[in-house]
């Protein structure tokens, strides 16, 4: 019984550290801001488009399970969402991800009030992007900061 006991936890730790390893091999993907564009439409409320580019640098395939992002124009939360329909990045290779969204009212109203109290042609923004690539393996943080051109 004891020799029984003894085995189980060997087991387990053998487990643990053989997980602890594959974590480990896993390298992070790079993430960049590929474009990041106002999409003109009919509406008074434009629409925001931001395209992401993953590199992975890991001999497996990364399946995204999802994604959430919140993006700031000139410190001003404009738009955040989640989506979970991304492509398989394959191992040693590349994908891209396009994200768009209609801004928060709020924080649109406040990036305007500010924008007519100070016009300027080129704005800030910060893009903060969290990947889950599964259960297993941390969660993937990224954040990104640019300058966009008004049109």
């Amino acid at each position: 019984m004891r020799k029984l006991r003894v085995l189980i936890v060997l087991g387990a730790l053998l487990f643990m550290v053989g997980c602890a390893g594959l974590i480990s091999v896993i390298k992070t993907p790079t993430v960049t801001v590929a474009n990041f564009d106002v999409i003109p439409g009919s509406s008074i409320v434009p629409t925001f488009e931001v395209g992401l580019h993953i590199s992975n640098p890991n001999s497996i395939a990364l399946k995204l399970i999802g994604i959430s992002y919140q993006i700031e124009l000139e410190g001003h939360d404009v738009f955040s969402g989640v989506s979970n329909d991304l492509p398989v990045i394959a191992a040693y290779g590349s994908g891209d991800i396009t994200l768009q969204g209609k801004p928060d009212l709020l924080g649109t109203f406040n990036l305007f009030q500010d924008l007519m109290l100070k016009p300027r042609e080129k704005v800030s923004f910060q893009v903060d992007v969290i990947l889950d690539i599964g259960r297993l393996l941390p969660k993937i943080r990224v954040s990104r900061e640019g300058q966009v051109r008004l049109r």
